[in-house]
């Protein structure tokens, strides 16, 4: 727990989680895992997908003998696009068997399109929607006759994502391999929950969040998402930060962690509170904005699970 003479996150406190960092990668390369390991990082997140499981198998072998996880990997899932449901059906069972070659314990998926957004302000959305059938009757306050295209879609999604995901648990749980559904800016599930209970409709232990520490701070804090989702429902973790300026139209910026609108002794916290154990991987390339080392990224991280200024002796 955060104790009160730790407020400013000037000492490190106790916490019962335990956090371990990563950092995303494309095909693993020898070279790069090499340096990854020897910058202090506990593992990596892979997006290459598109490759055989011998090669899958070779590079947990080189990443292993490295000290580092592939922990997890990255796909796309169109399900509300019917021209390519089949497709993506095929694609994702083999990104799954990939993953459990690679020895990765999850997969990030982004499941459904991206659609239209609305002609709203983030920060406006007010969501209403049915506890059991998940259908979005309202998103803000007033007429909503605006926005009857946008919900439309909206719940296109949702039925079509519940009803084509579950041709792949079988696959999933034969490989040991939990399912991460994340949001990202594809206009989807944007309120915490309709988020929490989406994933929770599925009603299976392969079935999470792949919560991204970022993608939400435009909407509403990154504390009430965490809470509104709570216990066993997160998998992985994305480590990212954003500066919220309602003079911009998407409502802000990404930046680089620390110099966002993220309150990250807050966060640390509640992944406390709610008992999540596992990875966090760095999402944003702040080596290329900074000019930052992977040992400066790793120091971040470090901070971060310490409960300390995250940019202390960075």
């Amino acid at each position: 727990m955060i104790d009160d003479e730790n407020k400013d996150g000037a000492t490190p406190a106790q916490y019962h989680t335990t956090l371990r960092c990563a950092a995303i990668v494309n095909k693993i390369e020898p070279r790069e895992i090499e340096e990854l390991a020897a910058a202090g990082y506990d593992g990596v997140e892979s997006r290459a997908t598109n490759v055989t499981l011998e090669e899958a198998r070779e590079a947990r072998r080189v990443c292993e003998a490295n000290g580092l996880k592939i922990h997890s990997v990255m796909k796309g899932a169109r399900f509300n696009r019917d021209e390519c449901v089949e497709e993506d059906v095929e694609s994702l069972r083999h990104a799954i068997q990939v993953a459990g070659a690679y020895g990765a314990s999850s997969i990030l998926v982004v499941p459904g399109a991206g659609i239209p957004a609305p002609a709203l302000s983030p920060w406006e959305y007010r969501f209403q929607f049915d506890p059991e059938t998940l259908m979005v009757s309202r998103i803000s306050d007033g007429d909503q006759t605006p926005f009857a295209e946008f919900i439309a879609a909206q719940n296109y999604a949702t039925t079509a994502v519940r009803k084509h995901l579950p041709k792949v648990l079988d696959v999933a749980a034969y490989e040991g391999v939990k399912i991460g559904l994340e949001n990202v800016w594809n206009n989807l599930w944007h309120d915490p929950n309709l988020l929490a209970a989406f994933v929770r409709s599925f009603d299976n232990p392969w079935v999470g969040s792949y919560f991204d520490l970022g993608n939400y701070v435009k909407i509403t804090s990154t504390v009430e998402c965490l809470r509104a989702l709570g216990k066993g429902i997160i998998v992985k973790l994305h480590f990212k930060d954003f500066l919220v300026d309602h003079s911009l139209p998407n409502g802000g910026s990404f930046v680089p962690v620390g110099l966002g609108s993220n309150d990250w002794l807050a966060i640390r916290q509640t992944l406390d509170d709610i008992d999540y154990n596992g990875f966090a991987t760095i999402e944003f390339e702040e080596s290329e904005s900074l000019k930052l080392s992977h040992r400066q990224q790793v120091q971040k991280f470090k901070n971060f699970f310490d409960g300390v200024d995250i940019l202390r002796g960075v």
